[in-house]
């Protein structure tokens, strides 16, 4: 399991890195075993059987008489190519060969079965000769002969012109593979950045399943585009037409004379005008916005000035990566309000707020933490939706809202393809909202 999970962990992790691994494994491993198949019949079979040919000539040289100046040794040898001389010291006490060299190993193999009474054999010294030592009738001797001789001339010619031919094959099928990937690849970018709220123009192209999940895709935009569309226009609607009325009520207000109920009527219209204005930035969200790089920094110093000046002191804090030179590409209108909502709802439920600007390699995170009462585990999940008040987690008595608050800034997060997690703090005690960027 362990090993499995480290194998995963270093194969690619793009289709066309898994692709071109799939493609050059078979390929490899079919060369490396025409390679196997070729090396044991070429360099077995083949040496074997030349290396034989020349100890059976080496014995029948060897079979004439050993006299003091080897003349008759030298007879027979002489028309063979063969050179046979008195020993002289050995240049190696045993059997030496490279360690690349196939062949050699074959060669010595097949004199020690074929030849009696070697003492050395000697393939590393040059490796355009075969040096053997060896003892006939108590003479030390020396005999030589060409490598060409024993074993096949350049086999590796085959082996080094069947891998260029592989590479270069698999070259190709690499140019092929990045134009199929391609499209994909344009399908990934498109669809990343309209969950960002950005639309990038997109042509489907490449294989006919490809294209059609391009179409796809095209289709479903389009559909989440009018469904969208319908949202604004219907809760814009709603909200604009309760407008007018609203403006009526207030100016009859103001018109009438002061008395008891008149403070109660009149916070009556105030919050039905929160409520209009809330459901208008829900409606609008962060359209028509362009997005703009700012210092998260300066971002949020400037937020906590403008709480302090609404009478809402908040404590500030950084943690994470230097933040001087880190820039986020953002809605900044749309994060102001986003931010600005999670700020809110902690002076309405609490008295002690805290926001955290924390930065890592991957995120940009604002943390709002406070000292209220908190939302239970089972009920955050549902603070994220529209309209969702829960009257039995946070203090109502505060004032009750819209249920819009989180789910702004819930939205908001994921047109930026970053999220919003609510959470227990730790420090104060009571709800942690964490807005995530990517950057």
């Amino acid at each position: 399991m362990n090993y499995s999970f480290r194998l995963k962990k270093h194969l690619p992790k793009s289709l066309f890195g898994r692709s071109v691994l799939i493609l050059a494994i078979p390929i490899v491993m079919i060369q490396a075993i025409v390679s196997a198949i070729f090396i044991d019949r070429l360099y077995g079979d083949v040496t074997t059987a030349k290396t034989t040919d020349i100890a059976r000539e080496i014995n029948f040289i060897l079979s004439a008489p050993v006299d003091t100046d080897l003349r008759a040794l030298q007879a027979r040898s002489q028309p063979l190519a063969i050179t046979v001389r008195h020993s002289e010291q050995k240049t190696v006490e045993e059997d030496k060969y490279d360690f690349f060299d196939i062949s050699g190993r074959y060669i010595i193999k097949t004199l020690r079965a074929e030849l009696d009474s070697i003492a050395a054999i000697d393939l590393a010294a040059d490796d355009r000769a075969v040096k053997v030592w060896l003892s006939k009738d108590d003479a030390d001797l020396f005999v030589s002969f060409s490598r060409r001789r024993a074993s096949a001339v350049n086999p590796h010619q085959l082996l080094v012109a069947t891998a260029l031919a592989s590479f270069l094959f698999i070259a190709i099928a690499v140019v092929f593979l990045r134009n199929q990937v391609k499209p994909i690849r344009q399908l990934a970018k498109s669809a990343e950045a309209f969950g960002k709220g950005d639309k990038i123009p997109f042509s489907p192209s490449g294989a006919a399943e490809v294209r059609k999940a391009g179409h796809a895709f095209i289709s479903m935009q389009s559909r989440i585009e009018r469904h969208l569309q319908q949202r604004t226009a219907i809760l814009s609607g709603v909200s604009h037409d309760l407008r007018t009325p609203l403006t009526r009520m207030k100016l009859s207000i103001s018109l009438m004379d002061e008395n008891e109920g008149l403070a109660e009527l009149q916070g009556d219209v105030d919050e039905m005008e929160q409520i209009v204005n809330e459901f208008l930035a829900f409606s609008r969200g962060d359209s028509g916005e362009e997005f703009t790089n700012i210092n998260p920094k300066t971002f949020v110093k400037a937020l906590v000035r403008g709480q302090r000046r609404a009478d809402h002191t908040v404590e500030l804090k950084f943690t994470g990566l230097n933040t001087e030179k880190i820039a986020l590409k953002c809605r900044k209108q749309a994060m102001i309000r986003a931010i600005t909502n999670l700020l809110n709802n902690a002076a309405r439920h609490a008295e002690n707020t805290r926001l955290t600007l924390f930065i890592n390699s991957t995120n940009v995170c604002f943390i709002v933490e406070d000292d209220g009462p908190g939302i239970p585990k089972s009920d955050r999940e549902n603070a994220l939706q529209p309209f969702e008040r829960l009257d039995s987690a946070r203090n109502q008595n505060k004032g009750t809202g819209t249920g819009l608050g989180l789910a702004i800034a819930a939205d908001i997060a994921r047109n930026h393809g970053g999220q919003i997690l609510l959470g227990h703090s730790t420090d104060l005690g009571g709800l942690r909202a964490e807005i995530q960027i990517p950057r």
